[in-house]
């Protein structure tokens, strides 16, 4: 296994998919994350082994978390935020899909005690990160569902979404972390792809593929034009050092500043 993971192109089938599990040789993330497909009318039934969230891709479920019953909608990844489960281990899950629905899970091997948390679109602001930025070349929507601001302290996962515009840049200027990451993608047309960048790698990403981020190698990601391009991100803190902020590369950190210059055909602003 390669740190691009494309086998899934296809499709995902109804139930549990694991896309990369804890003792695949090649992950070096230590984290585990797939996907839960369930018809209209079926029901999933079961006990998380270990930290574990459940991220709404599509459909409408009754669910019940500890015997607390709930309701989830989601029509569209890109034109809504999220919603979300966040698990200690031992939580006991029921889910019975009113339509035909997908959900993200991820999961890590924790087994300490934290409140179970659920996250609907109002809890997860829309960000419009980068409006402006060297001419809106990296205007992007940025979802952070779960960090350290607003989850317990035993919890080690960090997830959110980001949405990129068609054309455009996202995870940029380039950063980078020390903690292990995962993107999984999503596209607005079926056709749909992207670049991502892994250090000096370049992958060419498509709908349902993954992109397993390691070594505290540079993440930047672009948009073919034409197609938006989603992908969640999950993070795992490091045991003695905890996910707060990216570091952004230094010779291309002056794009951040509002006032930046940057080169643009005179020709182009005659009207």
């Amino acid at each position: 296994m390669s740190e691009h993971i494309t086998r899934h192109r296809d499709g995902f089938g109804n139930g549990v998919t694991e896309i990369v599990g804890f003792d695949d040789p090649a992950n070096e993330t230590g984290i585990a994350m797939g996907t839960l497909k369930l018809a209209a009318g079926e029901t999933y039934n079961a006990t998380a082994p270990f930290e574990t969230a459940f991220l709404l891709m599509s459909g409408s479920v009754n669910l019940r978390l500890d015997n607390e019953p709930l309701e989830l909608a989601r029509g569209s990844l890109f034109d809504e935020s999220a919603s979300c489960l966040h698990l200690p281990a031992g939580s006991r899950i029921s889910i019975y899909a009113q339509d035909d629905t997908e959900f993200t899970w991820y999961a890590v091997r924790n087994e300490a005690a934290f409140p179970a948390r659920v996250f609907r679109p109002a809890d997860v602001p829309n960000e419009h990160r980068g409006a402006g930025q060297v001419g809106g070349a990296c205007l992007r929507f940025v979802r952070t569902i779960f960090d350290d601001t607003n989850s317990d302290a035993n919890s080690q996962l960090v997830l959110g979404e980001v949405v990129t515009m068609p054309g455009r840049w996202s995870s940029y200027p380039p950063y980078h972390h020390a903690q292990p990451e995962i993107y999984h993608y999503r596209f607005t047309k079926p056709q749909g792809y992207g670049h991502a960048e892994h250090g000096e790698s370049v992958f060419k990403v498509r709908q349902f593929d993954t992109v397993m981020i390691l070594d505290g190698n540079d993440h930047a990601q672009a948009a073919a034009p034409g197609y938006g391009m989603y992908y969640s991100w999950v993070i795992r803190h490091l045991p003695d050092n905890r996910y707060t902020v990216p570091e952004f590369t230094e010779e291309h950190a002056w794009t951040m500043q509002p006032d930046a210059e940057f080169w643009r055909p005179e020709e182009l602003d005659d009207g």
